[in-house]
């Protein structure tokens, strides 16, 4: 772990340099201990791939004085060993080309009918790695590498709530109406996004997540809007 100055008010922890599993269990890992903890002066927690950053109240506090408080966390966390549960979620995605604006795209681009783009997406498990862009978007993967696909040269002004895309080898849930420049393959009926939620997103970080294709009729009855 390496700890840097990010802003006046915040500092940022590397886990590591490349993303993957083990990185991103001691960054939850991480982030859950320091978040139990709530230590005085430290503001705000953001976890991402590979690193955590911490906000912190820099009028009350100097840089190496919540490096200190952090520290001695980290090290209680490390004697530990303790494992925070993960859950496992199934999320249901109406797969439809009405719905789905760039599945016929990306199958054309690879080679492969929509039927294969989805069952490749739909029978694999993912990594909830970081909650972040908008409040309750989940970044999630990997996405398998044959389905892999860059993101938009022209991002939407409007992609719809509850949208599922792809981008490079990551995978999300658009929890509200708003720009963006994944390629939409499905969308779902669940909310990401509430404030009956426990830390208001339906995902945490750390979840592992399955989508499981529905029809229309299930995706409407379930609340979906088209």
């Amino acid at each position: 772990m390496e700890f840097k100055i990010a802003s006046v008010d915040s500092l940022i922890i590397y886990f590591g340099d490349s993303i993957g599993s083990d990185v991103a269990k001691e960054v939850r890992k991480v982030f859950y201990k320091l978040k139990e903890k709530k230590i005085d002066g430290v503001i705000e927690l953001i976890p991402s791939y590979t690193s955590l950053m911490i906000s912190y109240d820099f009028i009350k506090f100097s840089y190496a004085q919540i490096c200190k408080k952090i520290e001695d966390v980290l090290l209680e966390t490390q004697e530990s060993h303790k494992e925070i549960d993960s859950r496992t979620i199934v999320l249901p995605v109406y797969y439809g080309e009405d719905v789905g604006l760039d599945l016929l795209d990306m199958a054309k681009e690879k080679g492969m009918s929509p039927e294969d783009i989805i069952d490749i997406h739909s029978n694999q498990e993912y990594y909830v790695y970081a909650i972040g862009f908008a409040p309750g978007f989940p970044y999630m993967g990997e996405v398998d590498k044959s389905i892999a696909t860059a993101r938009l040269s022209n991002p939407r002004g409007k992609v719809p709530k509850g949208s599922v895309g792809i981008a490079d080898r990551q995978t999300a849930v658009y929890p509200r109406q708003s720009p963006g420049g994944w390629n939409i393959i499905g969308r779902t009926p669940i909310e990401m996004f509430d404030t009956s939620y426990s830390g208001f997103s339906y995902f945490k970080v750390g979840d592992k997540v399955k989508f499981m294709p529905i029809s229309k009729d299930e995706f409407i009855k379930q609340g979906g809007d088209l």
